[in-house]
């Protein structure tokens, strides 16, 4: 099951071109994470998800998985749609659901205005985005009931494209546990000071606060997870 996962994520990886991979040209950078409200399985979400990886942005994740009951009621009732993804910048004040609305808007506030390819063609990236969701499965889709809640976000450094880390990310939207995303792709500035916290240029790396964990590798990070935050 492992090496399957393993290969499957490596194929949704290869059919997005590997976008999310590498850092673009950077403009201003917020004060404040920005907050999504997604699910891992989304295509449209995974659009953002990219946009976010390559222009270097930390955000806090809202997992919104379907028959989720954490993040999804209160997503919708503030956005007026059960439809994901929604971003909320609390550095602007905006609001938005449309993938290619956010994407645009990321580029244009915290980018250089340009939107890469892999990103501004709708047909193709919402094709390729789907086939990729297809590639897993539906991993990252549906909440797992019975789930512990922490009382504080757990901490993730990740990038869009990793396979690794994208086994991660699938768990913990199944498990609904809300986390700060912090981006590291290739060329990220960010590099240095994870580096220097984490002790090497690794990813996925998970941090919970609530218990002092802190590890490297996707299978222990999501045996880690199943065992401190899935009953039974």
């Amino acid at each position: 099951m492992r090496s399957y996962d393993i290969a499957t994520s490596f194929l949704a990886s290869i059919v997005r071109a590997g976008a999310g991979m590498t850092v673009t040209v950077l403009g201003a950078r917020p004060k404040k994470p920005l907050e999504l409200y997604e699910f891992e399985a989304c295509p449209y979400c995974r659009k953002v998800r990219e946009a976010m990886s390559v222009l270097d942005l930390d955000a806090m994740i809202y997992p919104c998985p379907q028959a989720g009951t954490r993040f999804r009621p209160a997503a919708a009732a503030r956005s007026g749609k059960a439809q994901f993804p929604f971003l909320i910048d609390p550095n602007t004040g905006k609001e938005m659901l449309e993938s290619g609305e956010i994407v645009r808007y990321l580029f244009g506030t915290y980018g250089d205005g340009s939107v890469p390819w892999a990103l501004s063609v709708p047909v193709v990236t919402d094709v390729s985005s789907a086939l990729a969701s297809l590639a897993r499965l539906g991993s990252g889709r549906r909440s797992h009931s019975g789930v512990r809640t922490p009382q504080l976000p757990l901490e993730l450094w990740s990038f869009e494209a990793s396979p690794f880390c994208r086994l991660v990310r699938e768990r913990l939207c199944e498990l609904e546990l809300p986390y700060l995303l912090h981006n590291v792709a290739k060329g990220s500035p960010s590099r240095d000071a994870f580096v220097a916290h984490s002790g090497r240029m690794m990813v996925p790396y998970l941090a919970d606060q609530n218990t002092g964990a802190s590890m490297f590798e996707s299978a222990e990070i999501c045996a880690y997870l199943d065992r401190t935050y899935a009953r039974g």
